[in-house]
């Protein structure tokens, strides 16, 4: 961990959010993630699970947390369960959380070592009516592997039969989604890193440079700066790789005359930022590069005022195609034709911008949130039109991560991030 903890008030808050929504006499229960093996003795780094993260600050493996309001006994209302540390583990991997580093962390007093959770777990379970699961629930998971939780909620229900189950998922959805100052602060020092990164690589990118050179220059900024790492597999897309949405090779080299589209963040506290910026490997764009950026730029700019309290996500991506259809028109890449056979389901604009403008950002790159519901002061979402041309052998995508704000123009937390097309040429030319 290279960051700097984030204070415990956040997590009493957050717990204190979802508590109040659950049910009389109900029991939550969260797992950490898996340590996931690759082969031989490897595995993936450690990544924790989202959930039990924003509920407690816990970033360690083997971690359970259990929330349990109506609990007869005060000690568990909330508790905790970590991993003790061993002689063995304390040479081959270093110590783990102290029972008061866990309670300093979560701002929970009553933490156990996991060894006691099955003995605690059987005691507390009988006192409760529902037990609260937490499975993936993303309206874009895709779960493939079974994982630690899958694993407790299947042993639950066959201890626990005759209990209630809900989900703990709807909940999370609906308070995840409004972010709390602390982690607007966190979000902010993720995009301040990227910042960083990205006004590296306006000093080197130069005909000739490789994709992935350009992926190391900033790995090496963003962990210099402290950050967790990339929030997401970078897309470095040179030429028509950019056409390519979910483009993560970078592995071709770079030419004079073309564009390279970057979709590439930093993640902080685990709280993860979302950039998108496309800069000229020849350190200037071509007229027409230049045209479609800045027609691109307008309908960044047009959509993201539309960000305010109260409005539908209907209404918002309603007025998205009509912005960016008017933006194609003017690059005369649509005819009144073009608008007059397509149809509601397949509007015409979606030849050339076939994904969303929008989606939540936080402790997920895709984070929760309710489209079903309108948006809501301090929901960070971001703001990503694109326009891909494989006719011209270009791609351009545009992207910043923007706090909604009760009263005012929404809040851009990457506002100081290049993108106008004339600086982005003159941090290029710089000497």
């Amino acid at each position: 961990m290279r960051y700097t903890p984030l204070p415990a008030s956040l997590f009493i808050k957050n717990r204190a959010k979802f508590t109040a929504a659950l049910l009389p006499e109900s029991m939550a229960v969260f797992n950490s993630n898996d340590i996931y093996p690759i082969s031989a003795d490897s595995t993936l780094p450690f990544a924790q699970h989202r959930d039990i993260y924003y509920l407690s600050g816990l970033d360690q493996e083997a971690s359970i947390l259990i929330l349990f309001p109506d609990a007869q006994q005060k000690e568990f209302k909330e508790m905790v369960f970590v991993k003790k540390t061993s002689p063995l583990i304390a040479v081959w991997e270093g110590a783990k959380l102290s029972k008061e580093e866990a309670r300093e962390r979560t701002g929970i007093q009553n933490i156990y070592w996991l060894e006691e959770f099955d003995t605690i777990f059987k005691e507390v379970a009988r006192q409760a009516k529902h037990i609260y699961i937490n499975q993936n629930e993303h309206s874009r998971a895709s779960t493939l592997t079974q994982t630690r939780e899958d694993r407790f909620i299947l042993r639950c229900k066959k201890e626990f039969p005759n209990h209630s189950y809900k989900q703990s998922n709807s909940i999370l959805h609906k308070i995840r989604a409004i972010k709390e100052p602390e982690e607007i602060e966190a979000l902010k020092q993720a995009c301040a890193i990227t910042e960083i990164g990205f006004r590296r690589i306006l000093s080197i990118v130069q005909p000739g440079i490789w994709e992935y050179e350009i992926e190391a220059a900033l790995s090496y900024e963003f962990i210099k700066n402290r950050a967790d790492g990339f929030a997401y597999s970078p897309i470095i897309a040179s030429g028509e790789n950019a056409n390519i949405l979910h483009y993560v090779l970078n592995n071709k080299q770079c030419k004079t005359g073309e564009l390279i589209l970057m979709d590439v963040a930093a993640a902080y506290a685990r709280y993860s930022s979302d950039l998108t910026r496309v800069v000229p490997v020849s350190g200037r764009f071509t007229k027409r590069q230049k045209q479609v950026y800045k027609a691109l730029l307008k309908v960044k700019d047009q959509t993201t005022a539309l960000l305010q309290p109260g409005i539908t996500w209907d209404d918002y991506n309603k007025e998205v195609g009509e912005y960016m259809t008017a933006a194609l028109m003017d690059l005369k890449l649509l005819t009144k034709y073009d608008l007059q056979i397509a149809s509601p389901k397949a509007p015409a604009f979606r030849k050339y911008f076939m994904h969303g403008n929008s989606h939540f950002l936080g402790l997920d790159t895709h984070d929760y949130g309710l489209r079903s519901e309108p948006m809501q002061e301090n929901m960070v979402l971001t703001v990503e039109p694109g326009i891909y041309i494989p006719e011209e052998k270009m791609g351009f995508r545009l992207e910043d991560d923007i706090v909604i704000q009760k009263n005012g123009a929404p809040l851009n937390l990457m506002a100081s991030i290049p993108i106008n097309p004339d600086e982005i040429e003159s941090l290029m030319n710089e000497k």
